[in-house]
């Protein structure tokens, strides 16, 4: 009897959302399997599941944001060098295939990333929050996240971007 308990909705859609941007990542180059892709991805989702699951809060969706983000910033984030290495990719291999700046972050109801240090931030995922009217949690959204303070100071991102990996 697993059943779930308040108002904790299921993760599994931004999970999937960056499992799959992930995925896409490593399909676009070619070397990896479409039976490799899937053990990675079955692999990755696991492993954010179980990397989440206490640090989940859909009614504050940026509480926990750090420790939710995933980043490659020169150095390979662990939760993808564990799911990578089940498909026999190596470290030196990974650093080839994904991009050497990438920031991801999974939040309740919106998976977003951006490629490069000055790149723009794109949601691959989005959803509405539907919480009762009585709920305060709407008001965390106007928080300073790291996410938000990154957009300080820009005009809005663009809508209109071309994914580039480079090695």
């Amino acid at each position: 009897q697993s059943q779930r308990r308040g108002p904790r909705p299921d993760m599994a859609p931004e999970i999937a959302a960056a499992v799959g941007f992930v995925s896409s990542l490593l399909r676009t180059r070619g070397c990896v399997s479409e039976q490799q892709l899937q053990v990675f991805s079955g692999a990755l989702r696991e492993a954010l599941a179980e990397h989440y699951k206490h640090h989940w809060f859909p009614e504050k969706p940026f509480k926990g944001s750090g420790y939710r983000c995933i980043r490659i910033n020169h150095k390979m984030d662990p939760i993808i060098s564990k799911a990578a290495s089940q498909i026999g990719l190596s470290l030196p291999q990974l650093y080839q295939l994904l991009p050497s700046e990438l920031t991801l972050w999974v939040d309740p109801y919106e998976v977003s990333y951006r490629i490069g240090e000055d790149g723009s931030i794109c949601v691959l995922y989005e959803a509405t929050a539907t919480k009762p009217a009585s709920s305060k949690a709407a008001s965390s959204y106007g928080m300073l996240t790291c996410k938000n303070q990154l957009m300080l100071g820009r005009t809005s991102p663009s809508k209109n971007y071309i994914m580039t990996v480079s090695s």
